[in-house]
């Protein structure tokens, strides 16, 4: 499915970014890893590369530079953005310090959309709908979330960039988004620890999420039997929106 194609994957040292690649690099796809972190990037590459072809490259992106940057690194023309580069800040609504703020929107929606756009830019096109942006909202935004101001206006917007790329960049590039819910991350290990037993009561699934669930999802929407979905926001949170 995804055999000769390369894939861009920010967050990549992360374990829903490793997930991802994992998939694609297990269908035969070339992957271009992006983190800021050098040396969770660099064990991701040692555990992936048995896997695949797969390269990696460190930056914050920071700007539209970098971001462009970081498809520059790739080796070659990239068919798929998967942008899950991100920060979960607690919030502490103080009046005379808006850091957590500037960074939740500088880290989950300015470097989304720098990046969407550089991803354009190079784009070659072909075949309509070939080429593929998927971004990283959250269910947060959804319901709110206490202690997450910045966090969930950041990806509120990430469902705004998602909804109006798709009719810019259309119809060589579908554009769509995930919402993930509560996923056992090492993002989310503290809150988990702190509120795991009320927050799991609320899954009509009964379990939290996997990163290999997310990457599911991505690989859907990256493949060939969503060539006729764009613009769309998936949720991923084993039935939490639908069974409040």
């Amino acid at each position: 499915m995804s055999e000769g194609r390369c894939i861009l994957v920010t967050g990549g040292a992360g374990d829903i970014g490793r997930a991802t690649a994992a998939v694609f690099l297990r269908e035969g796809a070339r992957v271009h890893l992006v983190d800021i972190d050098g040396d969770r990037l660099e064990a991701a590459r040692r555990e992936l590369q048995p896997l695949g072809p797969l390269s990696v490259h460190r930056s914050a992106l920071d700007s539209p530079l970098a971001c462009r940057h970081a498809f520059a690194t790739s080796g070659g023309p990239v068919h798929a953005l998967v942008h899950m580069a991100g920060v979960f800040e607690h919030d502490p609504l103080d009046a005379d310090d808006r850091s957590v703020w500037e960074r939740a929107i500088a880290s989950n929606l300015s470097n989304a959309y720098d990046m969407a756009i550089a991803f354009r830019a190079q784009y070659a096109g072909g075949t309509p709908g070939g080429g593929r942006i998927v971004l990283c909202s959250s269910r947060a935004f959804q319901r709110g979330a206490p202690g997450r101001a910045a966090y969930t206006a950041a990806k509120g917007g990430i469902v705004g960039l998602t909804r109006t790329f798709s009719r810019e960049f259309a119809p060589g590039i579908l554009v769509n988004a995930v919402a993930p819910g509560l996923i056992e991350t090492r993002m989310t290990a503290e809150l988990i620890a702190r509120a795991g037993d009320q927050r799991m009561a609320e899954i009509p699934l009964g379990r939290y999420g996997t990163p290999e669930d997310i990457a599911g999802v991505v690989r859907f929407l990256c493949g060939p039997d969503s060539a006729y979905v764009t613009g769309q926001l998936l949720t991923v949170d084993g039935g939490v929106l639908n069974g409040s």
